[in-house]
């Protein structure tokens, strides 16, 4: 059997894939050690199977441990090693203003204070060394400025991504004078070409890897005192390793949670047959937005996280606090707003009956009748009306408003602000979203979805079985693959198929061999960094490991001609960076084991303010038609007026908007 758990905000999921078909469930969880939820959805769902923990083989997680450290700053005592004159590197970043038309707007602290910024005497350039190192005075700077409560050192020299020899020294030396503190050089964390972007990511990674190991470790421990094997964590790239590999690169996994939904939702619109999609994962804490065509997520090779910069292989995903559990309050002009502040696992909704008092979307949502207090959410929580009517009432007397038109804004504003996040991913890239459907997964997305695509003028929304455990889902399909960076700065004559297959050899036997003994049959899939000579930045176009260079300026002339409305195939071009996966199949989608279609009667929905009467569809779902509510177990669909669709053979639904 194979097993997937990922942590959210508000609920920990997990999916069982069985020889019978899948088997999911949920338990809230536990934000002081994230291990804890774990391993309790892990016993519901082994539960729910009939199974034990010797049943199964894999066990793949997703976590939202980095994340959470690097947005709360909760991070190890770091110190930055980088060359003499550059020390400041992290904190002085591009220059570029926070956001250009706010003045005060700042960007976050730097995680390396001052007087932990030690000056590494040496120097490379592009052809080897300028300046050698001075171990001895470097050794001297170092016992004066790291004292005994650093846990973590960043090491980032200049032209470290290609002559590493300084970096490596620089580590050895450490691990001498700073026993047991961990240690990250910047070519193994992220080899790539900007000093900045460089620099960042090895400080975040050094920063966030005593944490995650502590974390890993003992979840490691709680696994195998139940019996299951050690746990492989999710990148965020989409691929999973094992939790050693994770553990000594935390800034791997900061988008560890997301990428699993990401790559779960693509490979169920591919099984579906609608494999262009936007995909919507609405949580309990906030909303995650990714595209995928083909069956396969959009990637990028960098990007900032709370402020940060990354650069780093990454799912794309645009994030925003918008979910079940956001808290809706009234602004200082009297306006209805919603989120980013989420209620959280602890205490969650008013309704959870947790001790929670602020009005919640969940709460809105039970308002509407969208939820029923009669029908228990998956992780066996029961709602309570009366609490939500208290929570909404002051809000509602604040802003003059009834009860059931403040929770119908709270709808409303929240789907309006997942709206917009759909269009930060589609339409300001050129992409229309009315040629795609929407995916809707989470436990609280398929509430939303229909409203979401009427909002944005798409007509087709598609909506997983296993919707409300797809993250969990996504971990267990997901390759086993190591990615692996690396600026090579080639143009003219030494923009040659020898020197770049070259390359890519060296880079895809480096995957192998961290991959292990299974990984001689991986597959090597490249992407290309190219541009014109003298532009600043690049274009990443796919291409063969041996690649013939005249189709690969022909991609890239192409994919710059889509992007900015002019080619210029005479231009000089460059190769800057490679990007490689050696990547391993992870399992198959499977069908969720058969439910039994039941109807659960009606009752009373309020749509646009109006009272409507609706069909309730419990279990399995053959032919739905709006007005209806369909209960699948982990979510809740609701299907307004005007929209209708089926199921397929996994119980997918697909809707259509009418006319």
């Amino acid at each position: 059997m194979l097993l997937g758990v990922d942590v959210g905000g508000t609920f920990t999921d997990a999916a069982l894939l069985t020889p019978d078909g899948l088997v999911t469930a949920k338990a809230p969880s536990t934000p002081s050690d994230q291990s804890e939820g774990v391993l309790n959805a892990v016993s519901a769902a082994l539960e729910a199977a009939g199974a034990s923990a010797s049943d199964v083989s894999r066990f793949a997680h997703g976590m939202t441990v980095g994340t959470n450290a690097l947005l709360e700053g909760k991070v190890a005592r770091t110190a930055l090693l980088a060359t003499e004159g550059f020390v400041d590197l992290e904190e002085l970043g591009r220059q570029a203003r926070a956001e250009l038309y706010r003045l005060c707007a700042g960007h976050p602290p730097p995680l390396v204070p001052p007087e932990l910024r030690v000056a590494v005497p040496e120097r490379t350039g592009p052809d080897g060394v300028l300046r050698a190192l001075d171990e001895q005075l470097l050794g001297q700077r170092v016992r004066e400025r790291c004292g005994d409560d650093v846990e973590a050192a960043a090491v980032c020299l200049l032209w470290g991504f290609r002559h590493r020899d300084h970096e490596r020294a620089v580590a050895d030396l450490l691990e001498r004078e700073l026993p047991g503190v961990h240690v990250s050089t910047s070519h193994e964390t992220a080899g790539v070409f900007r000093e900045y972007e460089r620099c960042a990511t090895t400080v975040v990674d050094a920063a966030l890897s005593p944490l995650l190991r502590r974390y890993l470790e003992r979840l490691a421990e709680r696994a195998r005192d139940a019996g299951l094997p050690e746990p492989e964590v999710m990148l965020s790239g989409g691929g999973v390793v094992s939790a050693a590999t994770a553990a000594r690169h935390g800034s791997w996994t900061v988008l560890s949670g997301p990428a699993g939904g990401a790559v779960g939702a693509a490979r169920s619109a591919e099984r579906a047959g609608v494999p262009d999609v936007v995909c919507l994962d609405m949580g309990g804490t906030s909303c995650d937005v990714s595209v995928a065509f083909g069956g396969r997520a959009g990637e990028t090779g960098g990007r900032e996280v709370g402020g940060r910069a990354l650069a780093l292989p990454m799912v794309d995903v645009h994030t925003i606090g918008a979910g079940g559990g956001s808290v809706a309050w009234r602004d200082a002009g009297g306006a209805l707003r919603v989120g980013p502040r989420s209620a959280g696992a602890e205490p969650g909704p008013a309704c959870y009956g947790r001790g929670g008092t602020e009005p919640t979307v969940t709460d809105a949502n039970l308002l509407l009748g969208y939820l029923d207090s009669d029908s228990p959410l998956a992780g066996g929580v029961e709602l309570d009306r009366a609490a939500s009517e208290r929570a909404l009432g002051g809000l509602a007397e604040a802003l003059g408003m009834s009860v059931g038109d403040t929770a119908a804004g709270i709808a409303r504003v929240a789907g309006a602000e997942m709206a917009r996040a759909v269009r930060v991913m589609t339409v300001e890239r050129g992409i229309d979203p009315r040629d795609l459907a929407l995916l809707a997964f989470g436990g609280a997305g398929p509430l939303h979805a229909c409203a979401i695509a009427d909002e944005l003028g798409m007509t087709r929304v598609v909506v997983p079985r296993a919707s409300g455990v797809l993250s969990a889902l996504g971990l267990i399909v997901s390759e086993r693959r190591r990615e692996l960076v690396s600026s090579e700065l080639l143009a003219a004559e030494n923009l040659t198929r020898e020197a770049v297959a070259g390359a890519v050899r060296r880079l895809a036997a480096q995957g192998r061999e961290e991959l292990g003994d299974a990984a001689e049959d991986a597959a090597v899939r490249v992407r290309y960094d190219l541009r014109y000579s003298g532009q600043a930045f690049e274009i990443t176009v796919p291409g063969e490991p041996e690649p013939d260079i005249g189709a690969l300026r022909r991609a890239f002339d192409e994919a710059h001609e889509k992007r900015y409305g002019y080619a210029d195939p005479d231009a000089t071009l460059e190769l800057v960076t490679l990007r490689v996966a050696v990547a391993l199949p992870g399992g198959k989608l499977a069908a969720a084991r058969a439910v039994e279609e039941g109807s659960g009667g009606t009752r009373e929905l309020l749509f646009d303010g109006e009272p409507v009467e609706a069909e309730v569809v419990r279990g399995r779902v053959d032919r739905v038609s709006g007005p209806a509510v369909c209960e699948l177990g982990e979510a809740t669909l609701v299907v307004p007026p005007g929209w209708s669709g089926g199921a397929d053979a996994d119980g997918t639904i697909v809707l259509e908007r009418e006319g």
